[in-house]
């Protein structure tokens, strides 16, 4: 199956577990060109089809001219995939669950094991540190360079009132750390409101020893094999 077809599913799945709705976006690293990136025109992703992606060089231009509008939040992703060549898929999202820990002290941590990549870190990025009196959009290269510096060699970043960014070297692991990460936000806060601080997280070891395996095959082979069935009808309905 292509990359593109996987860039589609993974869009759906984001869309159904709530991480993403009519905004966020999920990208993939080119297989034949490294210097490139494929991402959907700007349009919900839910909506999002094959017909829809697009090709960017690094600078988040798109290869073909005079073709649709982008997503203005392209940037996160050219200047992350200059940073990072170990990263081959990100995911921007909008996580409910995640984001009153981007703009308040309590720092998120590993609570569940299938969310055991937190421990390796996850900073959180204040785009008023780069660029005062923002809409909280990463809207140019500037911006998205200064994101990529706060994510560093960490699996995710948070970005204050606004969401999320969570790459993998493979767009199952970004999708299911993506995933995860929502999930462990959720458990962490109910967690916190039975206990105060008396909750015990995952040990440095027991984080290693999960993110040794955690590329999330499982979890997206159900998603996959569920989306291709759903988008082969969507095909048929509209043919």
């Amino acid at each position: 199956m292509s990359i593109i077809e996987d860039l589609v599913i993974a869009s759906r799945v984001c869309v159904e577990h709530g991480v993403i709705d009519a905004y966020g976006h999920v990208s993939v690293r080119s297989e034949t060109n490294p210097q490139r990136y494929y991402m959907s025109r700007a349009i919900a992703p839910e909506m999002i089809t094959e017909s829809d992606i697009m090709e960017f060089d690094l600078d988040s231009v798109p290869v073909v001219p005079n073709g649709p509008p982008g997503y203005n939040e392209r940037f996160i992703h050219g200047e992350i995939y200059k940073a990072r060549p170990d990263v081959n898929s990100i995911v921007h999202n909008h996580s409910h669950s995640v984001i009153p820990f981007s703009c308040t002290t309590c720092q998120l941590k590993p609570i569940f094991h299938m969310a055991a990549f937190i421990g390796l870190g996850v900073p959180n990025w204040d785009i008023a540190d780069a660029q005062k009196g923002t809409d909280l959009l990463v809207r140019n290269n500037v911006l998205g360079k200064s994101l990529a510096e706060k994510l560093g060699k960490h699996p995710a970043v948070l970005m204050r009132g606004h969401g999320s960014v969570v790459v993998g070297e493979k767009i199952q692991t970004a999708v299911g750390r993506t995933v995860y990460l929502d999930h462990n936000a959720k458990m962490q806060f109910q967690a916190m409101m039975m206990a105060g601080q008396d909750v015990m997280y995952m040990a440095d070891d027991e984080v290693m020893a999960n993110v040794a395996w955690q590329e999330y095959y499982r979890s997206w082979d159900l998603w996959k094999k569920k989306w291709q069935k759903k988008l082969a009808e969507e095909k048929s309905l509209n043919s």
